[in-house]
């Protein structure tokens, strides 16, 4: 049984390791990833998904937010054979969805400055069936239609604060 995060969310779902070569989990990601870096989505690689996987799911959401959880990528028809994506590309066959700063794709961490590190939660879901998502789906919408319908998933936290203002 999954364990509930912030907003009530699953954390650590089972069965898919999601991993990547910039940090560790539940250390800081590189301004390289960031809005005050070069903005460049992260490299990310996983774990073979289950049998009967037929696309895989993207999010990643900062719980951290002060106006709530604010959602900075979501890509949905991920092709389950693909094994992760590179810096700055989009998972291959995936469709990104509009981010919270209304941008299509990734859009990294820019947390106010002088709040203490946020969390970013980087979720990845083997589903069964194609899930359509609305195109300006906030995270709660992809949560709902993801949590419940998933095969497997995997989580991977990374951290950041702001030192200046850049």
């Amino acid at each position: 049984m999954n364990r509930l995060g912030p907003g009530g969310y699953s954390v650590g779902m089972a069965g898919i390791e999601l991993r990547s070569t910039a940090f560790n989990d539940q250390t800081p990601i590189p301004d390289r990833y960031t809005k005050d870096g070069e903005n460049l989505s992260p490299p990310l690689d996983w774990s073979r998904p289950p049998p009967g996987t037929r696309e895989l799911a993207l999010l990643c959401e900062d719980p951290d937010a002060p106006s709530g959880t604010f959602l900075h990528w979501l890509v949905t028809g991920i092709d389950p054979a693909s094994g992760g994506v590179a810096v700055g590309e989009p998972p291959r066959g995936g469709t990104p969805h509009t981010n919270g700063f209304g941008d299509r794709g990734w859009d990294g961490p820019r947390p106010p400055v002088g709040d203490r590190a946020h969390r970013y939660f980087f979720r990845l879901y083997a589903l069964p069936e194609h899930v359509e998502l609305p195109e300006h789906a906030t995270a709660a919408d992809a949560h709902r239609m993801l949590d419940g319908r998933s095969l497997a998933g995997g989580t991977l936290r990374g951290l950041y604060q702001r030192r200046d203002q850049r």
